[in-house]
């Protein structure tokens, strides 16, 4: 616990950082174009839980998909080990440093899932490691597309990733009064290029709707700004129309059969995204459906939206955990590296092993099939398309 000195020194010290963090953002340079490089470098972490077998199962397909250009030298994987929790609470970081450079060492990253502690858990209170791999490797957007077309949802989450709530969440601290304080973030320079990205992806796609969702009305000063940047950044696609959402409405929205049809584009801040997100998901099958995106300029990660499953684990389940979300994030990180018909060969796989035909069906019990033998049933699926 701290006094109101401290408390205040404690508060000037976040700002400084956050005013570094800034003039970073300002230093950098464009995006990375995959075609120029003569060499791309795709790390595979698979974190902890199911992570490492679910991880394991999107590295099988995706080397099937680029056995061609790993053959030519074109593409390379990198193994990256370090980021289980014990190895973690061991060093007391939420990416310990030798890790960190491993993945620096990549230009994308396929990552596995991983245990973040929480209150009353045996391990440390270490940040989470995708809060801080975010951080570090500024990973500000985290897209996440959601499909389902007999229900007429096409929708696609830009969340921004490194501000909000989220990037202090470890930063917050309890007075000697009992007061205890989180902080929350919003800067004009990552808003706009959070915006920028939903409303240039929208406008690439031939979508003509962009939806900013906050709770501007009530947190006035960082809702507030979030929400008239991407207005802002609207104004400059006279093609695409911006309407703007409450977080609370707009949860309820996306049940509403007869409304969640008209959205297609989403573009909002850290906390709510995440809780959206998961509830989108649930339409196409849950969370265990879903990859993600991370983009940054420099970098770019692809994950699962699901945790560890520590108890399939305990339980000794973990060979039948679902692969597909980490399926769909390598299909996410084919299409981002240039590889658009690898992409679309195993999303069009995915639809057909998950919702037409179901050969074979993931319980996540011995009901079901194995992580392995889904994985090989997608591939034989992708021959055959």
């Amino acid at each position: 616990m701290v006094n109101i000195e401290e408390a205040k020194e404690k508060f000037g010290a976040l700002l400084e950082s956050q005013k570094k963090r800034v003039a970073a953002m300002r230093a950098q340079g464009d995006f990375v174009d995959y075609e120029k490089l003569d060499k791309i470098v795709i790390g595979i972490c698979g974190g902890d839980g199911i992570g490492p077998i679910i991880t394991h199962e999107a590295e099988r397909v995706l080397r099937f998909l680029l056995a061609a250009d790993v053959e030519k030298g074109r593409i390379e994987f990198k193994e990256i080990d370090g980021l289980t929790i014990e190895n973690r609470a061991a060093q007391m970081k939420a990416i310990p440093d030798d890790v960190l450079a491993e993945l620096k060492a990549c230009h994308v990253i396929l990552k596995g899932p991983t245990t973040t502690p929480r209150a009353g858990d045996e391990w440390p209170n270490i940040e989470s490691a995708n809060v801080a791999m975010r951080k570090e490797l500024d990973l500000f957007a985290n897209v996440r597309p959601v499909k389902v077309p007999e229900q007429g949802i096409d929708w696609t989450f830009f969340r921004e990733n490194t501000e909000g709530a989220y990037t202090l969440g470890s930063c917050g601290f309890e007075t000697e009064d009992g007061i205890s304080v989180d902080f929350t973030v919003t800067t004009t320079d990552g808003t706009q290029r959070i915006a920028e990205l939903a409303y240039d992806f929208a406008h690439k796609n031939h979508k003509n709707r962009v939806s900013i969702v906050t709770k501007a009305n009530i947190v006035k000063a960082t809702d507030g700004k979030f929400l008239k940047l991407c207005q802002a950044v609207g104004e400059k696609y006279p093609d695409i129309t911006t309407d703007d959402w409450y977080i609370d409405i707009m949860t309820a929205k996306l049940v509403d059969e007869k409304r969640r049809k008209d959205f297609q584009v989403f573009v909002l801040p850290n906390l709510y995204g995440d809780i959206i997100t998961d509830e989108a998901a649930e339409f196409q099958g849950g969370v265990g459906t879903a990859g993600s995106g991370n983009i940054g300029k420099r970098y770019a990660m692809f994950e699962a939206i699901h945790g560890s499953a520590p108890r399939m684990m305990k339980e000794g389940r973990g060979q039948y955990a679902d692969p597909c979300s980490m399926l769909r994030a390598a299909a996410m990180l084919l299409s981002h590296i240039g590889y658009q018909a690898e992409s679309d060969k195993l999303t069009a796989a995915l639809d057909k092993c998950m919702f037409e035909e179901k050969a074979l069906v993931i319980t996540g019990r011995d009901t079901g099939c194995t992580c392995t033998e889904f994985g090989d049933y997608v591939m034989r699926t992708i021959s055959a398309l």
